[in-house]
């Protein structure tokens, strides 16, 4: 384990699915690894889109605060937040080591000149391939959020 302190790994998020794709990075993260995750937009949430869509209308923005509407706090709109948040949830919360976990964690939404030229990798088990159903990706959930944001 001492000698993954330093290693940096790629991943390309293209047709990838959301929940794999995030225990294998949270996997990946407790080993004490630095992971870049590129084309965030392009990973995708499994099953009948509106209804994916709607779910994540509920949970996302259906959550109110009981005190003031200034107050209340703030949802995940954009992929990059949508990702890191799925990622979160596999990452244990209560102690340091998951918090430094997750702040070796970069996602992109597109790929960065910094990586253009890097050598990525695929995660044969999270690929979207193998779904053969419907899909959405994390660009559409976001915008149907209410995300404003352009994919390069």
């Amino acid at each position: 384990m001492s000698g993954n302190k330093d290693r940096i790994i790629i991943v390309d998020g293209t047709n990838h699915v959301l929940g794999r794709l995030a225990s294998f990075v949270a996997k990946r993260l407790l080993e004490g690894n630095k992971v870049v995750v590129l084309n965030v937009e392009k990973v995708v949430v499994s099953g009948d889109p509106t209804k994916v869509v709607q779910f994540y209308k509920r949970t996302v923005l259906g959550v109110r605060s009981h005190y003031s509407h200034r107050l209340r706090p703030k949802r995940p709109r954009s992929p990059i937040r949508l990702f890191k948040a799925a990622v979160w949830g596999m990452l244990p919360k209560n102690n340091k080591r998951g918090r430094e976990a997750l702040r070796r964690l970069r996602a992109y939404i597109g790929v960065p000149k910094d990586y253009s030229k890097a050598e990525t990798i695929k995660v044969p088990e999270a690929s979207a391939s193998r779904l053969g159903r419907s899909f959405v990706t994390l660009e559409r959930i976001a915008k149907e959020l209410g995300w404003r944001g352009a994919v390069e």
